[in-house]
């Protein structure tokens, strides 16, 4: 039997809440017989900041470079809004980003049947759909140097972030965009801004050269960016797989993610590069949304991203499939029997609670698996 160490970093906001139905779901995983999860806790964002006076400390980030997998929460409040910029709850996210080298984001933006009219877009747009967008994670603007604010003289300043990429991170999230399209719709749409920004016309250049290298059975379409978000919105199942860098993938994906309803039901997975050695991969799952401070401790938090964020871990962490796609199912059965959280619920639905969201689907789980 194989012993997975998992790292829990629950966070600010609604983290907490949404990590306690997670520990449910390894705790039921736990009892089949199969693999068995070790769990350690950590501190990050503002509630690191308030223990340590930095968005993440050294021992907890020792614990993820150690980790199978990393499961995070959220991060971030008004709380924090006046600490240092260098120490502010979301430098402990990029820290995790950057030092365990979690190059390629994978986004997925499904729309569950029972929820096909949760969307703002027309049923016949959304039904159905199923887009990975796969987002470059460690370079880009978010990185780039020089990144400063200038005092001009004469009240005047000037904020500057810049916009680096080199060919090779281009590459590897390119690879990995078409090696996932192989295990999907065979089809990637890279989107930039070539027409206004040099680091587009790189990105075009490096993608088109790595599908003509080895991938050309992967149908590969390029697109502005901004076009792309409209595209998204007027007819979003055109779609399979979207590789794009950090900044447009930082918006795009938020785009797809409310044409699914709302942003607590879509989970994420950041993935390093395989080790020579042992084919391991650093990796850090989390829900799309944010710590959502003004409803934190409220019982409203939707715990379904967070809970399907698990399940990638499954997938790609650890290769259980079967589990993986138990309990993604548990939760649409979930979903079909009627109950919401409150940012899904419509006219006749059950609203029910967080703690409540998470114990039906472990009553899914368990029903499932009977």
């Amino acid at each position: 039997m194989a012993t997975h160490k998992l790292l829990l970093l629950p966070g600010d906001g609604i983290g907490p809440e949404i990590m306690v139905e997670v520990k449910k779901i390894i705790a039921w995983l736990n009892t089949q017989g199969k693999e068995t999860f070790e769990t350690d806790e950590g501190l990050v964002g503002g509630a690191a900041y308030d223990a340590h006076g930095q968005a993440i400390s050294e021992e907890d980030m020792a614990k993820a470079m150690d980790a199978d997998a990393v499961i995070f929460g959220a991060v971030g409040g008004p709380k924090w809004d006046a600490v240092p910029y260098e120490v502010r709850p979301e430098a402990g996210l990029l820290r995790l980003r950057k030092d365990m080298e979690l190059f390629a984001n994978l986004r997925p933006a499904i729309c569950y049947p029972a929820l096909a009219d949760a969307s703002s877009l027309r049923k016949d747009v959304i039904e159905g759909l199923d887009i990975l967008i796969v987002r470059e994670l460690t370079g880009g603007v978010y990185f780039g140097e020089p990144k400063e604010i200038k005092d001009l003289g004469n009240g005047q300043k000037r904020g500057i972030d810049t916009q680096v990429y080199d060919t090779y991170e281009i590459e590897r999230i390119a690879k990995a965009a078409f090696e996932l399209a192989r295990t999907r719709g065979g089809r990637v749409t890279s989107m930039e801004k070539r027409n206004v920004m040099k680091s587009g016309v790189l990105w075009n250049e490096v993608v088109t050269q790595t599908h003509k290298a080895g991938y050309e059975d992967v149908q590969l379409d390029h697109m502005l960016a901004d076009a792309g978000g409209m595209q998204l919105v007027r007819w979003p199942k055109q779609f399979d797989v979207i590789v794009t860098d950090n900044l447009f993938g930082d918006m795009l994906s938020d785009v797809a993610a409310m044409l699914t309803g709302s942003l607590g039901m879509l989970p994420s997975a950041s993935l390093g590069a395989p080790d020579p050695k042992t084919g391991r991969r650093k990796a850090m799952y989390e829900p799309v949304h944010g710590s959502a401070p003004d409803i934190a401790g409220t019982g409203a938090a939707n715990p379904i991203a967070m809970i399907a964020s698990f399940a990638m871990a499954l997938r790609y962490s650890f290769e259980l499939v079967a589990e993986a796609d138990l309990v993604e199912k548990a939760i649409a059965n979930t979903l079909d029997k009627g109950l919401r959280t409150r940012d899904i619920s419509a006219e006749g639905d059950t609203v029910i609670s967080t703690a409540e969201m998470g114990d039906a689907i472990l009553a899914e789980l368990d029903a499932l698996s009977a």
